[in-house]
């Protein structure tokens, strides 16, 4: 049976829209809090939560998600927990979600148990950041037998083998990092992007989505024009380190998503 990422994506297309995917720190400010800031995320008009497990090392994040991983991990954040709070999530709502982590926490919780227990929690497929492609085959199989999508990061400065085996081992589907280096809010979009989705259209027929850098309604809907999907990620952690309301999240979210434009 299709997930929940695999059924959103062909829905959107016959909308003609695409895809506002919003990255938030599991835990930050607090685990009791995340499930409201999903919910009124949703109801800005999002459509699938990467529900991003803090780690003390995050090499891929800029500033502004280290700062929500050392506020989530101050509050007793562990991987265990934001299952939780996925299940927690998942009582009310059915936005596709993508548990987005570290290889470091995944190979300690085990992959298999790992599987088995997003599963069980309502997650529809993991992204494991720093996990190499070339040695993703174990851990694709454990999220495979758990029925779950298995998404993989594509850089400018992937190699073209690395881009085919991408496309190889991404399932629901593919995340586009717009620039190399950190995560972090930018002014411009990157000159990268759309030669890195034309490469990428040549070896898979997955949607594309991409992030890194997105934060204003122009930039999210410069990138509608051209990608499946966009991601807001450093901006809505920003807002969340701020202490902002639920109604202004809804109301960012909602910026976002006529910047893109309707169906």
């Amino acid at each position: 049976m299709p997930t929940r990422i695999e059924q959103l994506f062909p829905k959107l297309k016959d909308q003609k829209r695409a895809a506002l995917i919003a990255y938030v720190t599991a835990g930050d400010p607090s685990p009791e809090r995340t499930p409201g800031i999903v919910a009124a995320l949703e109801r800005g008009g999002v459509d699938l939560i990467e529900l991003g497990v803090p780690f003390s090392d995050p090499i891929a994040d800029g500033p502004v998600i280290q700062a929500g991983a050392e506020r989530a991990l101050k509050a007793g954040t562990t991987l265990r927990k934001v299952l939780e709070m996925a299940r927690t999530i998942r009582k009310t709502s059915e936005i596709p979600m993508l548990l987005f982590t570290y290889l470091n926490p995944a190979m300690r919780y085990g992959f298999e148990n790992l599987g088995r227990d997003a599963k069980a929690a309502g997650i529809d497929g993991c992204l494991l950041t720093d996990l190499s492609v070339e040695e993703a085959a174990p851990y694709v199989a454990s999220m495979r037998a758990s029925g779950l999508d298995t998404v993989f990061l594509a850089a400018p400065t992937s190699t073209p083998r690395r881009l085919e085996l991408v496309a190889q081992y991404s399932t629901g589907f593919v995340y586009l990092v717009s620039r190399t280096g950190v995560t972090g809010e930018r002014t411009a979009l990157s000159s990268t992007l759309e030669p890195l989705l034309a490469a990428m259209r040549t070896v898979t027929k997955l949607p594309l989505a991409a992030g890194f850098g997105i934060s204003t309604p122009e930039q999210a809907g410069a990138v509608a024009r051209i990608a499946d999907g966009v991601v807001v990620g450093s901006a809505l952690v920003r807002l969340i380190g701020e202490n902002a309301s639920d109604a202004q999240l809804e109301s960012f979210a909602r910026s976002l998503r006529e910047g893109m434009g309707r169906e």
